[in-house]
């Protein structure tokens, strides 16, 4: 199919309807890879808030890890079978996941600063669609999120991790869709909180109960039974179990590790794809909210 359009001399040639399609698209992407470069020239300026980021994990790691590893190797001693697994192993993909926590779900907080300083209104006179600048703020914060995790990632051996490439590129693979789940959640917040004070106090209210009702400090069978529905709404459960099964690290203590369905545990793609459609489900009400904002 063709369009023609009438010009003072008579009627222009005709335009191939797939190459306006076609340049359209590649402006769309253009964007997206603007942004996405715009967010990793602000990570690479920014070495002191990723070292400051990653310090709280690093404490997690290298202070809480040992000194439970220590008491539980001391009640394992005590009574046959109460430990299987090393602690800090086990503590490992929960770190993973806090380093990526943090910066994704901040990344939103790059939206509400922007709406406040008047550079999102900036960006929306460009001659591209609304949600195809929120999908580039995604895929920016996404993998700055993913480049802090893959810092602490090469730690693993240290921990005891197989020093394995592909073992490593499968986890900091997930790591990478956890984090693109977690930072359209926090865009879906940017886009409903419009002021910076609001939107850093709900980040400080809802990130530390995520993490401990997680199973990234112990496991979600040794958490009360009351709190069941909670754990299985956490999206962050099935992240810390499908990065730390990926790893294949041990459990510590009877309880169970990871999310159950009615005594059936999901499988690793299924847990990703979880949160995968979570956050896909939060773009979209996000795009949906930010089309009709200015």
């Amino acid at each position: 199919m063709t369009q023609q359009t009438v010009t003072r001399g008579g009627t222009a040639p005709p335009v191939d309807d797939a190459v306006t399609v076609g340049g359209s698209l590649t402006r769309e992407l253009r964007a997206v890879w603007a942004l996405w470069q715009r967010e990793m020239l602000r990570l690479a300026r920014s070495r002191a808030q990723v070292a400051m980021a990653l310090l709280s994990p690093l404490l997690f790691l290298l202070l809480l890890g040992p000194g439970l590893d220590t008491l539980l190797d001391t009640q394992a001693t005590n009574a046959a079978g109460a430990g299987q697994g090393s602690y800090v192993q086990y503590l490992f993909p929960g770190i993973l996941i806090m380093a990526v926590q943090m910066p994704a779900l901040r990344a939103g907080g790059a939206i509400v600063r922007d709406r406040e300083a008047g550079l999102l209104r900036a960006t929306l006179v460009a001659p591209v669609r609304r949600d195809t600048l929120l999908v580039g703020r995604c895929m920016g914060g996404a993998s700055a999120a993913a480049f802090q995790a893959a810092l602490l990632l090469m730690l693993g051996p240290l921990v005891g991790l197989p020093a394995d490439p592909g073992l490593l590129l499968q986890l900091f693979g997930g790591l990478w869709l956890v984090a693109i789940s977690l930072t359209m959640l926090g865009a879906l917040a940017a886009v409903l909180i419009r002021r910076v004070e609001t939107f850093q106090a709900m980040l400080g209210m809802v990130t530390l109960p995520l993490v401990m009702l997680s199973g990234a400090m112990f496991p979600v069978g040794a958490l009360p039974g009351w709190l069941t529905p909670v754990i299985l709404a956490n999206p962050l459960t099935y992240a810390v179990d499908a990065i730390r099964r990926t790893a294949s690290v041990e459990s510590v203590g009877p309880a169970a590790s990871g999310p159950t369905w009615g005594g059936w545990q999901p499988p690793v793609a299924l847990e990703l794809a979880v949160m995968l459609l979570l956050g896909l489900l939060a773009l979209v009400v996000a795009a949906r909210r930010f089309n009709r904002t200015d």
